[in-house]
């Protein structure tokens, strides 16, 4: 089995003030119910830019994502329909890199709704390989679950490692969501989602991209 990861997990380890940690971000932390119920994707947001920023350095306290979420909110924001496309999503992650003076390089691969036209899986397991190796957290859009019950669908998670067999035979991904650890099987996804979806990944680069590609 091959075997990638993000490399200091440690960064998205969120205090609060009973000093319970938590993984990364919930979007239940968000002040109304719209962003509650939509804040998946601004969410999955804070959680990169908290690890790329590496404000856990300072302060990994659960008041600090607060603030950074409601930031994110501002930039990443869902329509009545979410954040349902890669597209939408690496194009409000720009925004945000610029308003923040950060300079990014990201990558994106979709998963269409024909099913003749996805890439193989391989492809999909490379591209979140090649991400995590950058160490680079993996915005990862599931429009539907399919038979994997450890993802809700229409939503936005973060990848943080995979463990995959060389042949493909097996795909297995940790996510951060709602603030834990979940353990997903990938390839069964890959198998049954019935609408497909997509990643995305961004670290500190040379220069800011000016355009999202989709990468098979």
């Amino acid at each position: 089995m091959i075997v990638r990861s993000i490399s200091n997990l440690e960064l998205l380890k969120i205090a609060d003030e009973s000093a319970k940690i938590y993984y990364g971000c919930n979007q239940d932390w968000y002040s109304t119910e719209w962003q509650r119920l939509s804040g998946c994707g601004p969410s999955v947001a804070a959680n990169i830019v908290y690890y790329l920023e590496a404000l856990a350095e300072t302060s990994n306290n659960k008041e600090t994502m607060l603030m950074l979420m409601e930031e994110s909110w501002r930039y990443v924001t869902p329509t009545s329909e979410g954040i349902p496309t890669t597209k939408m999503f690496c194009d409000a992650m720009k925004r945000y890199a610029l308003a923040k003076g950060l300079r990014v390089e990201f990558g994106c691969f979709d998963l269409p709704v024909e099913k003749e036209h996805r890439p193989l899986l391989q492809n999909m397991l490379s591209f979140i390989d090649a991400a995590l190796l950058k160490d680079a957290p993996v915005a990862f859009l599931n429009l539907c679950n399919g038979e994997e019950k450890n993802l809700d669908s229409w939503h936005w998670v973060t990848i943080i490692s995979l463990e995959y067999a060389e042949d493909s035979s097996s795909a297995f991904a940790n996510i951060l969501d709602e603030g834990v650890i979940k353990r997903i099987d990938l390839e069964l996804w890959y198998k049954t989602t019935n609408l497909g979806g997509g990643l995305s990944y961004f670290r500190i680069g040379e220069a800011l991209s000016l355009a999202c590609s989709p990468k098979n």
